[in-house]
């Protein structure tokens, strides 16, 4: 699908992109470890009850988990399934007792799991950001990950971007999770622009609700699946345009030379 700029709207000032899924390659090692610790507490809290579907590393990661914080998203997809957990205590050691212990059990199975599954980045997302760098167009990285500055660095973002929003500045400012837009707004704010002057770029559901609900002047959803079945679903939460290439984007609504 070919992005455009809405017609007679001039080119965003700045830009603010999620982190996983959009720059580095870290959302699949993301759902395989949550769904490590959402299945195990299925089958832990069961209770002699019928047996629960495993967790969908799909379709319920992008429903309940994609964009949001660890305690956010463990305790949408439990609620969902019908599981109702106090919210425990940080120092709450990985289980399923409580909403941190299975974000820690979740934190724990990612940490495994990079050990051995290096994250890389997105060949389009390095080319655009250097693109945009080039057009004096700064750009911000966000994420809920207390992982991200450390992954993009490795990345070779750290030169691309004005600023990193992480997980570990949202929790020391208080910042809600997406949908809610002050992630976003945050680093719009860090970047020097209004909300309606800056682009959000996102492939989560949530992310994109949260750049429409955050008043921003261009939200760009980011297709990454094998089948682009989730263009639909980011144009219906709000994407002005979906794309399944990032300087293809920049091309379109920067003009920069490929």
């Amino acid at each position: 699908m070919n992005p455009h700029r809405p017609t007679g709207s001039a080119p965003p000032r700045a830009v603010v992109l999620d982190t996983d899924g959009v720059l580095i390659d870290s959302a699949a090692v993301h759902a395989a470890a949550w769904k490590t610790a959402f299945d195990a507490c299925l089958v832990e809290r069961a209770d002699g009850a019928a047996r629960q579907e495993p967790f969908d590393a799909d379709a319920d990661y992008r429903t309940y988990v994609d964009g949001r914080s660890r305690y956010d998203g463990a305790e949408a997809f439990l609620t969902a399934r019908g599981i109702r957990l106090p919210p425990g205590t940080p120092d709450d050691r990985p289980g399923h007792d409580t909403i941190r212990a299975v974000a820690a059990r979740k934190e724990q199975a990612f940490r495994d799991a990079l050990r051995t599954e290096p994250v890389v980045a997105f060949d389009d997302a390095v080319r655009a950001l250097a693109a945009l760098r080039d057009l004096r167009v700064p750009c911000a990285a966000v994420s809920a990950s207390r992982h991200a500055r450390a992954l993009l660095a490795a990345g070779g973002f750290d030169r691309l971007l004005r600023t990193v929003v992480d997980g570990e500045e949202a929790a020391r400012l208080g910042l809600p999770g997406k949908p809610d837009p002050a992630l976003f707004l945050h680093a719009a704010h860090a970047l020097g622009v209004r909300p309606r002057d800056c682009a959000v770029v996102e492939d989560a559901l949530a992310g994109v609700l949260a750049g429409r609900r955050g008043g921003f002047g261009l939200v760009v959803g980011v297709d990454r699946t094998p089948d682009r079945h989730t263009t639909g679903t980011l144009r219906e939460q709000g994407a002005d345009l979906v794309t399944t290439d990032l300087m293809e984007c920049v091309e379109a609504v920067w003009g920069a030379e490929p």
